[in-house]
């Protein structure tokens, strides 16, 4: 049986395991000698990377694939993988020849044999599981969103920091091939200065099952699943995935999606490293089921030196179709047929527009963008050589990977404005220098929340 195979840490042991103590950080319970931690100019004392995986559901077996071709080329070797639930555990020991299985994260990561880990876990335990696999220096590739909160993104990046690891947040938008084209049309004043970043996405939906709650599957254990949340009732609509469409574990479409194509918008426009200044929301709440974020929503950004807004809008399906139609294509360009059409943002500049669909595992440009030829004397932007690729270049020479956790906390706190101005009902301030909202305690307040003993931050 699997479960002959797991470790398992006592809850008691939890706080000197994790290298935490009543919630104040103290050293690390194993660190990688400096010799094998990359640094600029030199690579690891070994050629191959030695990868644990932190999760092993849909998402995060589809990030163990993106990394085939590293483990081809003899760059990387996946020697760990851990979950919650038994039955992924038992497939994922099947996938990932001659990995060891984990129940427990916290053993991945005392394993001073790896240099690197991959976070696939659900959203609500992303801040406290990069923040500890930092604090044990292991190099991290972390899914999008980056975290839940504005205080898990502050001590994700101050952890970051603080060890110099590389740290890539899994927005790969940035890194198609598409999106090249996108950032040097932009950057080369095609359309002039931009003065509005629209985005568009389909609803978030609606919970209309009406499952009770009930005990966990033998398989599943529900409380290291809940980690950091508050201890409640097990209701199979919490997860697997489905976690996204509640505001306390995923947050919606406007943090899953919007995690990529605001990462875009971003990182195109040389707005990394900055804030919005003003936040303002409004959205319709479902009316039924055990899901709330908001299904419809209207949230707009406004950003000061330079001066531009960003908007995001959930909008009917139909709307976006009559809208946003999206581009014919043959099939014959290297980014093939655009097939998630219902999402993207439009980018209007002094001179005119210029539009993408998609911005995560597809970005797919206008052809417009596509064929526009630089100039002598154009500007050109850095071509990701791929999203895995990029971090590993990260990890090795100590070039800090396109989406970094400070760029990645950064598109998350956009994320987590937008609903908090959704959830108040009014207008935000926010400054970006001091990490605080303005003028609001309530909202300030909630910058945080408390984490369930003992996992947290």
């Amino acid at each position: 049986m699997m479960s002959r195979r797991l470790h398992e840490v006592p809850r008691r042991a939890f706080l000197k395991t994790a290298g935490l103590a009543a919630g104040t950080a103290v050293a690390a319970p194993h660190v990688i000698p400096a010799k094998v931690l990359a640094a600029p100019g030199r690579k690891g004392a070994n050629e191959r990377i030695y990868v644990g995986h932190i999760g092993m559901g849909g998402r995060a077996r589809g990030l163990y694939r993106e990394m085939g071709p590293l483990r081809e080329r003899g760059e990387c070797q996946s020697v760990a993988v851990c979950d919650v639930d038994e039955k992924r555990l038992e497939r994922a020991a099947k996938e990932v020849p001659g990995a060891v299985p984990y129940r427990d994260y916290r053993y991945i990561l005392q394993r001073e044999d790896i240099d690197a880990v991959v976070i696939g876990t659900p959203d609500h335990w992303h801040g406290v599981q990069f923040v500890h696999a930092a604090e044990c220096r292991k190099h991290i590739y972390c899914e999008k969103p980056a975290c839940c909160t504005l205080e898990e993104s502050k001590a994700m990046i101050e952890a970051a920091r603080k060890t110099g690891i590389a740290s890539q947040i899994g927005s790969q938008g940035r890194s198609q091939p598409e999106a090249y084209l996108m950032h040097r049309y932009l950057v080369n004043g095609v359309i002039g200065k931009v003065h509005w970043v629209e985005c568009f996405h389909y609803p978030s939906p609606v919970d209309t099952s009406h499952t009770p709650d009930s005990d966990p599957p033998p398989e599943l254990d529900w409380d290291l699943w809940l980690g950091p949340l508050r201890s409640r009732p097990y209701n199979r609509r919490y997860l697997h995935g489905v976690f996204r469409w509640l505001l306390e574990s995923g947050g919606g479409q406007i943090r899953d999606r919007g995690a990529h194509v605001m990462s875009c918008a971003m990182y195109w426009l040389g707005a990394d490293g900055t804030g919005p200044v003003e936040i303002e929301a409004t959205g319709t709440p479902p009316n039924q089921g055990l899901w709330d974020s908001a299904v419809l929503m209207n949230v707009t950004y406004t950003f000061k030196n330079p001066d531009w807004k960003m908007t995001w809008t959930q909008m009917s399906n139909e709307e976006i179709k009559r809208r946003f139609p999206p581009e014919e294509r043959t099939g014959d360009e290297p980014g093939g047929r655009i097939t998630r059409p219902g999402y993207g943002a439009v980018y209007h500049g002094e001179h005119g527009t210029c539009m993408h669909w998609g911005g995560d595992g597809g970005t797919w440009v206008e052809k417009k963008v596509r064929q526009w030829e630089p100039p002598a004397g154009a500007k050109d932007v850095y071509r990701s050589p791929g999203h895995m690729e990029d971090w590993f270049v990260g990890i090795r020479t100590g070039k800090k990977c396109i989406m970094d956790i400070e760029w990645g906390a950064g598109v998350a706190n956009l994320c987590i404005l937008g609903n908090l101005a959704y959830v108040l009902g009014r207008k935000l301030r926010w400054d970006h220098a001091s990490w605080q909202i303005l003028d609001d305690e309530e909202a300030q307040r909630m910058i945080s929340r408390p984490q369930r003993h003992p996992y947290h931050l």
